[in-house]
């Protein structure tokens, strides 16, 4: 199996939108990460103090094949189309540990439903 990283970052208010899309899409979980961006419009200020918006990065490791569709689904579910909402780009990942367990529950469901 070959799998890629999805990231997307976004308004923490959304976030729970676009992981349900994500899982609606086939995605089996997620990772949230909470961060601080900056844009092209500087941060605002009060009293001195930088007032950022926060941001969360979602990590979804997905198999390879899976991408276009899910960063469609999630592109719209975050409004991706409207300036300052957010943003989701993908990466090759070489080495994946640690996910034998969905895997074999995937081929189980597989062999279930389909044979």
């Amino acid at each position: 199996m070959r799998f890629k990283l999805i990231f997307a970052t976004v308004k923490t208010e959304i976030s729970e939108k676009v992981v349900a899309a994500g899982k609606k899409a086939g995605v089996p979980g997620a990772t949230i990460v909470t961060a601080r961006g900056t844009g092209i419009h500087e941060a605002k200020t009060f009293f001195g103090l930088s007032l950022e918006a926060q941001t969360d990065i979602i990590l979804f490791l997905v198999e390879e094949h899976l991408v276009h569709e899910i960063m469609d689904v999630i592109s719209e579910a975050g409004e991706f189309h409207k300036p300052g909402t957010g943003i989701a780009f993908s990466i090759p990942v070489e080495h994946v540990h640690g996910i034998e367990s969905q895997i074999d529950k995937f081929k189980k469901e597989v062999r279930d439903n389909y044979f």
